[in-house]
């Protein structure tokens, strides 16, 4: 059993268009369970990059997030994103508790009655961009707008502090020199603006998620304010985030992939399935994500991870495992069924809006190729402008015609 390990010095900041960072490839090839050094933080942290290391570390109560609060533990951004009272920072019982009570939110059933809702808002957005005509930028048109306005309807937040409440949370995901402030700024300007409304929910309730939460018991208990605040916050912000970026990711992706593209609209009954796969194919977001402290000693592929050590996945290698997924760097939406992907996480954590962001997909990608049957990039593909910025990769715009 190895108990050390030479650092990687991991800065995670690979940004040519939507390529597999090469770094990351590496360490799944030759270091699975690799010591790796993050660009913020102090000291350095463990790395698991198999598939099934990954679903040890985020499964097993031997790693614990709650043990990292307080604790500068190596990350991607110059701020911690997360904050003490989040449910992403919490393990059971507390973290069942909260996770019981927002899930009802997001049932299946709660999320198709939302359906015909989400296919007349994405009909009016194409309805737009087929006005204005082409080229027409369609991270404007669909992706900076449908997952915003959606987690908003069912939070409830006014129409005029969504742009406002949108800044910050792109602030909050923001990299390098001088975003520090700016990310603690989002996060304060975030927490006061919660606050506030879930204290008015709380006093004077509606028919929204968060006016639920307000009344939502666990036993005799009721959620506090802190932790109704923190949790409508974290609804924001992970409600929109990752669908934003990967409606311009996945339509990227069908039209520099012609074949699959013309697979897809033979097969349109295939779109659920297909989008699975293509969610497992795209790296979307830069190096780990919030990391875990083991409380005990741990063996894990052959190293030892002393107690008290910090410990991160990657959910980008996990899909990409050559010995879960065979061919695994090929868009191949005939890939028979197997392991669930992790795009949405896995274990406790896994993302609890992944119903509605899947329903928002396939609503989104499904009318776009039904009505623009001509779709294709307005743009040589080397001219896009691919954001560098933040933890999330995606182009920044993207012009299309048909």
């Amino acid at each position: 059993m190895t108990t050390t390990a030479p650092v990687w010095d991991c800065p995670f900041h690979h940004t040519d268009g939507l390529e597999f960072d090469p770094l990351l490839k590496r360490l799944l090839t030759e270091a699975p369970i690799a010591r790796i050094r993050l660009p913020h933080g102090e000291g350095e942290a463990w790395l698991a990059t198999r598939y099934e290391d990954v679903k040890v570390v985020t499964t097993d109560r031997r790693f614990s997030r709650a043990a990292g609060i307080g604790r500068d533990l190596p990350r991607m951004t110059p701020a911690t994103i997360a904050q003490a009272e989040s449910i992403n920072l919490m393990d059971p019982p507390e973290h069942n508790r909260l996770r019981r009570l927002v899930a009802q939110g997001f049932t299946h059933r709660q999320v198709e009655r939302m359906r015909p809702a989400t296919q007349r808002i994405v009909d009016g957005y194409f309805d737009e961009m087929e006005e204005h005509g082409a080229p027409a930028d369609l991270a404007h048109f669909l992706s900076a707008r449908l997952p915003l306005t959606t987690i908003c309807e069912v939070l409830e937040i006014p129409a005029q502090d969504r742009d406002r409440l949108r800044g910050w949370a792109v602030a909050m995901m923001r990299m390098g020199p001088g975003s520090r402030e700016g990310q603690e700024e989002a996060k304060a300007g975030l927490r006061a603006y919660f606050t506030t409304l879930t204290a008015e929910r709380r006093a004077h309730p509606g028919e929204d998620l968060i006016s639920a939460l307000a009344a939502a018991r666990d036993g005799d208990d009721l959620l506090a304010a802190d932790e109704l605040a923190v949790m409508a916050m974290v609804l924001l912000v992970t409600g929109h985030d990752t669908s934003t970026y990967q409606l311009s990711n996945i339509t990227y992706t069908l039209l520099t992939h012609p074949d699959q593209l013309a697979e897809l609209r033979a097969r349109p009954d295939t779109l659920p399935h297909a989008l699975e796969e293509l969610l497992r194919f795209i790296p979307f977001r830069q190096g780990p994500g919030i990391a875990r402290v083991a409380t005990e000693d741990v063996e894990l592929g052959g190293v030892l991870i002393r107690a008290g050590e910090a410990v991160h996945v990657s959910y980008l290698t996990a899909n990409r495992d050559p010995a879960v997924y065979e061919r695994p760097d090929e868009l191949d939406f005939d890939r028979g069924a197997g392991p669930v992907n992790m795009a949405f996480g896995h274990g406790q954590h896994r993302c609890l809006g992944s119903h509605l962001a899947l329903m928002e997909l396939q609503v989104a990608i499904g009318t776009l190729l039904r009505r623009f049957p001509g779709l294709r990039l307005a743009v040589d593909p080397s001219e896009l402008d691919w954001n560098s910025g933040s933890i999330w990769r995606f182009p920044r715009t993207l012009p299309v015609a048909w």
